[in-house]
């Protein structure tokens, strides 16, 4: 394992393909956009246009993106109501989603699509690998699911509307600052909380803010599961309790008590927990200290030329030989 001192540590940027992809489409579907094939690009390009604005502003080493297996999933297999909620998706984005990964292939960028897994478990894999490296990482995406990877090592850009620039970056600081939850109980959090997006329903009774008082006062949960089981939830109440006396709120303490002791609450925690943990031991397939390797930055000027001008646009394709084609700033300034 390097040594390097952490400013000179090199950086990984892990993207949650769908994630652009998605947003992408329904942000740019008026444009009617489409390749030299006649076939629609709005999404592919609007991905590929905020890649390179991410990599112009990380100046990562390799990148790599995670797509997800469309065609099976373990999750849902184990609840078939696994996201169950979400609207169908357009056949226009449907296609695209399904070329994304042979335009990235083409560039001679990394793409991994998990057997049975989704791109939340290549970000989960992406910033375990990053860590054991001795590498920082910068995870993309719009789940919120990826704030329970924010580390020393892992940074979280939470896209939202405004792009890469227009987002925030997440790290251990801010994520308590804006959930008051500490980065290594963001799942614990999460699993409460529910995730309505995921069709995860979560504890009733414990909200968000409850969930944030209960972990901040007596995380982690496996403490507070244990005094439940074994003294009744004493100390859970006394400590709730104490604190909101500390702070002029109303006391919570039985109320919680009453809440994650009863009939269920125990097993849906356990089950958000399982459902929303990001797979850490997925094969990368990336070694970056062999020159060539796809991921490594830069790529071939000939290679992105013709790659990105199939998608027609002019000015896309001069910013992605000035960005893809030119070493990272990270190694220029090692």
């Amino acid at each position: 394992m390097s040594t390097r001192d952490p400013a000179d540590r090199r950086l990984l940027l892990v993207v949650d393909a769908p994630s652009l992809l998605h947003r992408n489409h329904h942000a740019r579907a008026h444009t009617g956009m489409t390749d030299r094939a006649g076939r629609p690009s709005w999404a592919l390009h609007g991905m590929l246009r905020q890649i390179l604005e991410a990599i112009d502003t990380f100046a990562p080493d390799a990148i790599l993106f995670g797509l997800d297996d469309r065609t099976a999933s373990v999750r849902r297999d184990s609840y078939p109501a696994y996201k169950a909620g979400r609207a169908e998706k357009d056949p226009l984005l449907v296609e695209q989603l399904d070329r994304a990964g042979s335009l990235l292939d083409a560039l001679g960028l990394a793409t991994l699509t998990p057997p049975g897994l989704e791109a939340d478990d290549v970000n989960a894999s992406g910033a375990a690998w990053a860590e054991r490296n001795n590498w920082n990482c910068v995870v993309i995406t719009s789940d919120r699911d990826a704030f329970a990877l924010i580390s020393e090592h892992t940074k979280v850009l939470r896209l939202i509307n405004g792009g890469i620039n227009g987002s925030p970056l997440l790290t251990r600081r801010s994520l308590h600052a804006m959930y008051g939850v500490h980065a290594e109980r963001y799942l614990e959090y999460a699993a409460l909380r529910g995730d309505a997006s995921d069709n995860l329903p979560g504890v009733s009774g414990v909200g968000e803010k409850t969930a944030a008082a209960l972990l901040a006062q007596l995380g982690p949960m496996e403490g507070v599961w244990s005094d439940i089981e074994h003294n009744g939830g004493a100390a859970v109440i006394a400590v709730l309790d104490e604190w909101a006396t500390e702070t002029g709120t109303r006391k919570i303490g039985t109320r919680v008590v009453r809440a994650l002791t009863a009939e269920g609450a125990r097993e849906r925690y356990d089950f958000n927990v399982r459902m929303m943990t990001g797979r850490t031991d997925i094969e990368l397939g990336l070694t970056p200290d062999i020159p060539g390797t796809p991921g490594l930055l830069p790529l071939p000027w000939d290679r992105v030329s013709r790659v990105v001008d199939f998608l027609g646009d002019h000015a896309t394709t001069s910013l992605a030989q000035r960005i893809l084609s030119t070493d990272p700033a990270s190694a220029a300034q090692g």
